[in-house]
């Protein structure tokens, strides 16, 4: 297992739907949430390594709903990186309700690295202080 970072989100009502749920497009931007955690956390914003010129889109992603997040209810969204292969790398994502402890949905997401001109690059190449820290925090 890789390194976990957990954020709270509290479900605001512009996010449910007109059966007072959560959205389902909404969980997507929560994963990006916890995930823009763990780079701050772990010393990597992406405003400073987009900086460098280093980008990592989304390359896929999926989602299982367990049970709604409803308004007014603060979730942990926890964000791990499972994988690192020094180009690509992958989440796991576990949403849960802060007071039940209840599963709400769990997911996974999958990246790569690129320049700012879209080429598939090696992040050892280009940073290897951050190939070094990715390589580490994957337990890899």
């Amino acid at each position: 297992m890789g390194h976990k970072v957990g954020t709270e989100h509290y479900i605001q009502y512009y996010e449910t739907d007109q059966m007072g749920c959560c959205h389902h497009s909404n969980y997507i931007r929560f994963f990006e949430e916890a995930r823009s955690r763990f780079f701050d956390e772990i010393g990597m914003p992406y405003a400073k390594v987009e900086k460098e010129g280093i980008l990592s889109p989304v390359v896929a992603a999926e989602m299982e709903f367990k049970m709604p997040c409803r308004y007014s209810d603060t979730v942990i969204i926890e964000a791990e990186l499972m994988s690192y292969s020094g180009v690509r790398f992958s989440f796991e994502y576990k949403i849960c309700n802060k007071e039940t402890g209840d599963i709400c949905c769990i997911g996974k997401t999958k990246h790569c690295f690129i320049d700012d001109q879209g080429k598939v690059i090696s992040l050892k190449r280009k940073d290897a202080s951050m190939h070094d820290k990715m390589t580490e925090l994957a337990g890899e």
